[in-house]
């Protein structure tokens, strides 16, 4: 930095000769800080190029890793290797870090020619973006170097860079069209990751799996989405892209073990911590009625709470991932499961159970997840229970419903159509929060609210026989989630 500052002054000068023009102070901190920037704007994209795979590389579908070698040249350091150590840990903050590379080589290389005269010293490689001279040391480093008296002496050395000394981002976007989105993120579900390939990244979908594998220790599977999700049991068709064909997975989130068939089955990683919010607000003693509960995100921990737990899947393979997942976590005995339709199973086991329930002093907790549909579900509340000479029962269920919205005000949107569902009010009776958010304008949103009595107790019984059940099948249930 303090080279770069006497070049701009020196600069500074000849343009004031040059032009005869005045420049106050603040003009001349602009016009360094500019050139400074630019110094540093220059450097970090020749360091971005340093560590870039061969262009040769672009437009490959078939992954060859030997491709990927090449020599670059990097700064480094002589250091006496009797306080080689201290002198390393001193130095961390401006030595190379890349996957794969040893920091401290031998200063002939690693072939082992280093004759007798260099075997007391040892080269540490420097971050060619932290350090390009003699001067760009910070002064924390300068003094240790100082104080081990090894001289600031930068000098090159030749180093030799494979497939596994770069990242997966930068080989994927060495590999792809130029110009075109790049992406190595994905969803991990176990031992698997889960993409959402774009059609221009489909001819490199092998490769991609390929690399994904690589640079991501533990994954053995890659699969790709080939479809959205509107079937009634919301899972997807989905291609393996590399590595095995095991879709069984094993995933721990927040401390609770679940396993499943995640091509049969819905599961959303991005969810952990909502079912730990909604976990969160149960006490022992409580009953969770989960209406679409998936594989068990909600139920299995609400049982280890101490819950009571009615669990319902519509989805066969779910239900039968459920009760082994309850199984697995030892709570079988306290969750109740069933393999209905959502609605089916509030006018039915629900039903059964809740009067006796509303007469205990323990809370009821309703969960509908099944974002893409539940707000409509909620019509199957109305005239649940017959008119009783005795309402005054208080200990009336909490239910947590969530839906997507694509309105501006999805707050606003979610109410008006859980109000539309159950024919009531909610306006200062709900409350509603951002789950998280699904794609650009689509927002994920749970609103909460005690089920009104009105509701629960319509006279008019023909609200509970009539409706009809709207088709998952009409509507896609992207992201739907368990």
């Amino acid at each position: 930095m303090a080279a770069v500052w006497r070049r701009s002054a020196r600069l500074f000068i000849l343009l004031q000769r040059h032009y005869s023009c005045t420049f106050t102070s603040q003009n001349f901190n602009h016009f360094s800080v500019v050139q400074s920037q630019k110094a540093m704007t220059d450097q970090s994209q020749t360091d971005q190029s340093l560590f870039k795979p061969p262009s040769t590389v672009r437009g490959m579908t078939e992954l060859d890793r030997s491709a990927f070698g090449q020599t670059v040249s990097v700064p480094a350091i002589r250091l006496p290797t009797n306080i080689l150590n201290k002198a390393v840990k001193s130095l961390k903050k401006v030595a190379l870090q890349r996957p794969g590379l040893k920091r401290v080589v031998e200063e002939h290389g690693e072939d082992g020619n280093a004759d007798c005269s260099v075997i007391e010293h040892r080269l540490l490689l420097l971050d060619p973006n932290s350090i390009t001279s003699s001067d760009s040391f910070g002064s924390e480093e300068a003094e240790a170097l100082k104080a081990y008296s090894v001289p600031q002496e930068i000098q090159s050395y030749e180093l030799k860079l494979t497939y596994e000394n770069f990242k997966g981002e930068e080989i994927l976007r060495a590999v792809l069209p130029e110009g075109q989105d790049v992406t190595s993120g994905f969803s991990r579900v176990g031992h698997i990751a889960h993409m959402n390939l774009r059609d221009h990244q489909l001819p490199y979908r092998k490769l991609i799996g390929q690399v994904i594998i690589d640079k991501n220790p533990g994954v053995t599977c890659v699969v790709n989405k080939t479809n959205t999700i509107d079937s009634t049991y919301r899972n997807f068709q989905m291609e393996v892209l590399a590595g095995e064909s095991n879709m069984v997975a094993k995933v721990r989130e927040n401390g609770v073990l679940y396993e499943f068939d995640f091509s049969r089955v819905y599961w959303n990683p991005r969810l952990s911590t909502e079912h730990e919010r909604i976990v969160s607000l149960l006490h022992r003693g409580d009953t969770v009625v989960d209406v679409f509960a998936g594989v068990g995100p909600f139920a299995i921990p609400a049982a280890r709470r101490g819950c009571a737990v009615l669990a319902n899947d519509l989805n066969p393979e779910s239900f039968r991932w459920l009760q082994h997942n309850a199984k697995l976590n030892k709570v079988d005995q306290k969750i109740t499961t069933s393999n209905l339709d959502g609605r089916d199973f509030i006018r039915g086991p629900v039903r059964e159970r809740l009067p006796a329930l509303m007469k205990g002093s323990q809370k009821i907790h309703v969960v509908m997840n099944l974002p893409a549909l539940a707000l409509e579900f909620l019509d199957a509340f109305r005239g649940l229970l017959d008119p009783e000479p005795d309402q005054s029962l208080s200990n009336l269920p909490q239910v947590h419903c969530y839906g997507f919205s694509k309105e501006n005000d999805p707050q606003r949107d979610v109410v008006e159509r859980a109000e539309t569902s159950l024919k009531t009010n909610l306006q200062g009776q709900c409350s509603v929060h951002l789950v998280r958010n699904v794609a650009p304008n689509k927002e994920m949103m749970c609103v909460s609210f005690t089920l009104p009595r009105e509701v629960l107790y319509n006279t008019h019984t023909q609200d509970r026989d009539t409706s009809e059940e709207p088709c998952p099948k009409k509507q896609k249930c992207e992201d739907s989630t368990n």
